[in-house]
């Protein structure tokens, strides 16, 4: 098993699903590389996609035919204007034509070119497609992929996750690795671990510039969607929440900038209600902005894109441990135990439930969280297996297929729990634990794969079928 950098885990993303959206549209980037690399595009006549399973079933709502025909458009989800989207769309659809990899227009009908089929699943995974190129001469290129979680992708021959997998100095792919690696190297705190493995990728230097760069991000996000009005997209009439939540928070403050708006959040009262009602806020806007097809910070997932930022920005505006060395060290924290989630169970929704998404960046969180509360390594892993151990068996039924009913105040919950784990693990004594992160992450993964398909990420169970909305 080799080590995953945590800027593979928490990176920056497009809503509204890292499994759904960025790896299809990673899988259509990847497929055009192909045809670069072993025909030409100018060759090339037609385009087919398919896609199937859970990314048939849900792939409306969550947008999977949009990132398949932007993807093989030569679009970057990290660079597109997001206000665009849309409008592009439009036109393929209208016109029937794509602008395959920005180089070639060939014949796109939605429907012939582009299928969702929801009869049938791949048999490598649940979140399979299958591309194929015909070109002038007749012959073809046929490609499957699956999107297995995080933006990752995979071929039944070929890991992109693998691809950016290293061999650290110290390796940690467990609980107990990081504790037996601290304890060896003589170190007190889980990032200073982090920090020597993460440079096998780069400089301590750059690990902190991308570490703050997250943050940049993070809080863009955050007051982007905090002065965001109006209805989310996907035909479910969802009112976006955080921008009046802020009003009523703020009262008659005005601000012009997003550091007077942080500023006038940091001088709220201390109460535990205004607090609480901030970190809901924080993670509202942010997964409102990921619902709403915006840029958001995937971590480890989009579904979960709001919790972290909800913790961090919390450690910010209302605590002692708000340096930019406590920014670093917490994004280097959780994205450590996001690695172990990775390697040992799922991120993915569509393997695992929520438990997998909502869960695993609660545990990052609360890991986080402690690290910079000056917990022990112990009482960080503590930490994230408390986070986690109540949102065990968690499932994943979004309403109409669309990342908003139950996704986004789920945000806001795991947010809680995040904060409340890391102030329980800093009160107790880890050795008294009867439960372990790696167990903990092992009943995990034996609870995904004990549940009903229905609930993961099929929109065919619990709040899907209780809700009866047709998918949008």
């Amino acid at each position: 098993m080799q080590s995953i950098s945590v800027f593979e885990i928490i990176k920056v993303g497009i809503g509204p699903s890292s499994s759904h959206t960025m790896g299809p549209w990673n899988a259509a980037e990847n497929f055009l590389r192909q045809i670069r690399a072993d025909y030409r595009l100018s060759d090339v006549a037609e385009v087919y996609v398919e896609f199937f399973g859970s990314l048939a079933k849900t792939g409306i709502g969550h947008g999977t035919d949009i990132a398949g025909m932007l993807g093989l458009s030569g679009e970057d989800y990290q660079k597109i204007d997001t206000t665009t989207i849309n409008e592009k769309i439009d036109r393929i659809r209208t016109e029937e034509l794509l602008y395959l990899g920005g180089e070639k227009t060939i014949p796109f009908v939605y429907g012939k070119h582009l299928i969702l089929n929801m009869k049938k699943s791949l048999d490598f995974h649940p979140n399979g497609m299958i591309f194929r190129a015909v070109f002038a001469d007749g012959s073809e290129l046929i490609q499957d992929y699956y999107s297995i979680g995080g933006g990752f992708i995979a071929t039944k021959n070929e890991n992109s996750m693998e691809k950016s997998c290293i061999r650290t100095l110290y390796p940690c792919h467990s609980g107990r690795d990081v504790l037996e690696n601290i304890k060896r190297l003589g170190l007190s705190r889980v990032s200073d671990l982090v920090f020597v493995n993460e440079e096998s990728w780069r400089s301590r230097e750059e690990t902190e510039h991308a570490a703050l760069y997250i943050w940049d991000q993070i809080c863009e996000c955050i007051y982007k969607g905090v002065n965001q009005e109006g209805i989310l997209p996907g035909g479910l009439k969802v009112s976006r929440r955080a921008a009046a939540l802020n009003r009523k928070l703020l009262g008659d403050l005005q601000y012009s900038t997003q550091e007077e708006w942080l500023e006038y959040v940091k001088s709220a009262d201390g109460t535990f209600t205004t607090i609480n009602k901030w970190v809901s806020c924080f993670a509202l806007a942010v997964n409102e902005e990921n619902a709403g097809f915006g840029r958001i910070i995937t971590a480890p997932t989009n579904g979960a894109s709001g919790v972290i930022p909800a913790v961090l920005m919390y450690a910010q505006a209302f605590t002692q441990h708000n340096t930019k060395e406590d920014i670093i060290r917490f994004i280097l924290v959780a994205g450590e135990i996001g690695t172990l989630f990775k390697k040992n169970a799922t991120i993915s929704a569509a393997m695992g439930g929520c438990q997998a998404e909502v869960g695993v960046s609660s545990a990052m969180a609360a890991a986080g969280l402690t690290e910079i509360m000056g917990g022990t390594p112990a009482q960080v892993l503590m930490a994230a297996e408390i986070a986690m151990e109540h949102h065990l068996g968690l499932t994943c039924d979004p309403v109409a297929g669309l990342v908003q009913i139950p996704c986004i105040e789920r945000n806001s919950m795991g947010a809680i729990k995040a904060i409340t784990a890391a102030n329980i693990a800093i009160e107790s004594d880890p050795e008294k634990a009867r439960v372990t992160l790696d167990e903990v992450i092992q009943s995990m993964w034996e609870t995904a794969q004990s549940m009903n398909g229905r609930f993961k990420e099929t929109s065919e169970g619990g709040l899907a079928i209780a809700v009866n909305v047709a998918e949008c």
